[in-house]
């Protein structure tokens, strides 16, 4: 018997007002994978993100998540809308990590990271502290576990925020442009971060303008275009001989870096 994908989007589609930013995305992810999504801003890459983890109701097609529908399930020819229990249950192993740091101020990094173990997961404060310790330890911070979000950089926050993600044991972690709010010196050290856990294993969607970073993390590419998927495939084939002209045209903005098909 043939595993189900871990996660797995058939014809998702979303529309504001009499925009359809998402027409028809297809998309697999396989456990242990790194999957980057590629294109220009207004693409519809972070709208697709938001739709996997329920930020955002997606309009028509199929999401499921270990086999099981996100979301919602097909009642007939409708849609019926899962209990908030279950959506809530499947968000929980669903893990992202957004644009800005989204840290609570009056907390201390250990504190950000412990809040969904203990609110969510209901372990012990010690338990928690040990949990929080080790990723904070594995994200480079272990002597920054007491310091407030004001105390840390940009990208200390960011790297507290991710350490806060990947705490909570998910089964998919989501990265939205984890980089942009930073300044350009403080890139490397999230993209580091990044990097060991595409190495130890952990399955990754990420939504990233940092081409050098898709191209060596990644298993499989997804270049979206006005809402649909232009061109799929592995870095090598994406970054070394685009087929399609709007992919083309988005990799010229690179100044160079790739070869052109």
């Amino acid at each position: 018997m043939i595993e189900p994908a871990l996660l797995q989007a058939r014809d998702v589609r979303k529309t504001f007002g009499q925009i359809e930013v998402l027409k028809g995305i297809d998309l697999t992810v396989s456990q242990g994978q790194v999957v980057s999504l590629i294109g220009a801003s207004g693409s519809g890459k972070t709208t697709f993100l938001r739709c996997i983890n329920l930020l955002e109701e997606h309009d028509g097609g199929e999401i499921l998540l270990d086999g099981d529908p996100v979301g919602y399930i097909m009642a007939g020819e409708r849609r019926k809308r899962l209990s908030e229990t279950k959506v809530s249950a499947q968000r929980a192993r669903l893990g992202m990590v957004f644009q800005q740091f989204n840290l609570f101020p009056h907390l201390t990094a250990a504190a950000n990271v412990m809040l969904g173990l203990t609110k969510v997961q209901g372990k012990s404060d010690a338990e928690a502290r040990d949990i929080a310790q080790h990723w904070l330890g594995r994200v480079g911070l272990a002597d920054r576990s007491g310091h407030y979000p004001y105390q840390l950089s940009g990208g200390q926050q960011q790297r507290v925020a991710i350490a806060r993600a990947v705490a909570m044991q998910p089964r998919l972690l989501l990265f939205d442009e984890v980089t942009s709010a930073l300044d350009p010196e403080l890139v490397a050290e999230v993209l580091s971060v990044m990097q060991g856990l595409a190495e130890s294993g952990m399955t990754m969607l990420l939504v990233s303008h940092e081409m050098m970073f898709v191209r060596d993390v990644s298993h499989h590419v997804v270049f979206l275009d006005q809402g649909k998927v232009a061109q799929a495939g592995p870095p090598a084939e994406i970054f070394g001989n685009p087929q399609n002209d709007r992919l083309k045209s988005f990799l010229g903005r690179f100044h160079g870096l790739f070869g052109r098909g």
